[in-house]
C-alpha cells in the first residue's frame, strides 16, 4: 500500500523464466498484489513466478491485450494498477515515479517514456522507435494526444481504468488505452524511466514478423479510434 492506495501489478509473460524472476524480485515492497498472466509459455515461467511468490494464471488465447485482461480478472480490490514487461527491460525500482502521481490524486494514468528517459544502447530497435514515433504523431494530429511512448510500463487508477472498457486483445493494448484516455479527458502524462536490452528474445520487435504484425494492429486500432467518438463519449461519463 502507496499512501493508503492499494497496488496491483499485472505482468504478461510469454517464456520469460530467465527474466520474470529478476522482475519479481525489484518490485517494491508497498505492492499489495502480483499477478504472472502467462500467455502459453513453454518454459518455467509459472513456477519461477509462483516460487517469487507472485500469483500465476493462464490466458490460453495469444496476445498482449488478452493476458493483461487476464490479468486484471483475477486481481483482488485495488485502487491503483500497474503494467510492465516480464523480460526486465523496464525497471520495477522505478515504479514509484508512476505510482505516486496516482496515489497522491493528482493524476489518473502516468505513462514511463522511455523516449525522454535513458534507453540503453540496443535497447530500443529501429522499428520500435518508428513505430512509436509514427503511433504518437498520429495520436497528437488526430485526438490532441501529447503522447512520445508506447511504453508498457504505466500505471492506471483501476476505477478510470475499468470506464476505458478496454477491447483490444492483442499488439494494440497500448494505444487504445492511450488514445481513450486522452479522449475521456483523464489526467494522464509521462515520466522518464530507464530502459535496458531485455534478457531472453523477444517475439514482437525482434523477429519481422512480429514488428509488423504489432505495426499493423496498432495502426487499425488508431484507425477505429477515429470513427468511434460517440462510444468514447458514453464512456468519458462512466470515468
Amino acid at each position: 500500500m502507496l499512501h493508503g492506495q492499494r497496488i496491483g501489478v499485472v505482468i504478461p509473460a510469454l517464456n520469460e523464466e530467465e527474466g520474470i524472476g529478476c522482475v519479481l524480485h525489484d518490485i517494491p515492497q508497498w505492492v499489495d498484489e502480483i499477478v504472472v498472466a502467462d500467455n502459453g509459455s513453454t518454459d518455467e515461467t509459472i513456477t519461477v513466478s509462483e516460487a517469487a511468490g507472485a500469483r500465476a494464471v493462464v490466458e490460453t488465447e495469444r496476445g498482449y491485450g488478452a493476458a493483461c485482461q487476464k490479468g486484471l480478472h483475477v486481481l483482488g480490490p485495488i485502487d491503483i494498477v500497474v503494467f510492465l514487461d516480464a523480460d526486465y527491460s523496464d525497471n520495477p525500482l522505478e515504479m514509484r515515479l508512476l505510482v505516486e502521481p496516482i496515489a497522491l490524486g493528482k493524476a489518473d494514468f502516468v505513462i514511463g517514456s522511455r523516449v525522454t528517459g535513458h534507453a540503453e544502447s540496443g535497447a530500443l530497435l529501429p522499428q520500435q522507435r518508428f513505430g512509436n514515433w509514427l503511433a504518437c504523431l498520429l495520436m497528437r494530429r488526430l485526438f490532441k494526444a501529447n503522447y512520445t511512448d508506447l511504453g508498457p510500463f504505466r500505471a492506471i487508477r483501476k476505477e478510470a481504468l475499468d470506464g476505458l472498457a478496454m477491447q483490444d486483445r492483442a499488439f494494440g493494448w497500448t494505444v487504445e488505452m492511450q488514445i481513450k484516455a486522452a479522449r475521456c479527458g483523464l489526467r494522464s502524462f509521462e515520466v522518464p524511466v530507464s530502459y535496458r536490452r531485455r534478457i531472453g528474445i523477444s517475439k514482437i520487435s525482434g523477429t519481422l514478423r512480429g514488428s509488423i504484425l504489432a505495426g499493423t494492429t496498432i495502426l487499425k486500432v488508431i484507425g477505429r479510434s477515429v470513427g468511434s467518438m460517440p462510444a468514447i463519449a458514453t464512456e468519458r461519463e462512466r470515468v
